[in-house]
């Protein structure tokens, strides 16, 4: 609350998580936007969404269609754009 007549309170966005799963060690579970990595290529090939593994420490990293990377950029997870070199 701002504690100021007539100026609204500020409200906090209720943190994002997103469901994972990891394919060394098989578990399931929630990370926070702050967690994850997209990149956004030219192609399918080169978009992809990376995070490390809680349970394991392995990188990951799955492909992204384009829900997903509308979910993930919704959700503020960090965005590189990557650029072809022609």
């Amino acid at each position: 609350m701002s504690g100021l007549p007539g100026v609204p309170a500020q409200r906090r966005a209720a943190p994002v998580f997103f469901t994972a799963a990891c394919p060394d060690c098989r578990a399931r579970f929630e990370l926070s936007a702050g967690a994850l990595r997209l990149a956004i290529g030219a192609g399918p090939r080169t978009t992809f969404y990376s995070f490390t593994c809680p349970e394991c420490g392995a990188a990951v990293r799955k492909p992204a269609g384009e829900r997903i990377v509308e979910l993930l950029t919704g959700g503020g997870v960090r965005t590189l754009r990557l650029h072809s070199t022609v």
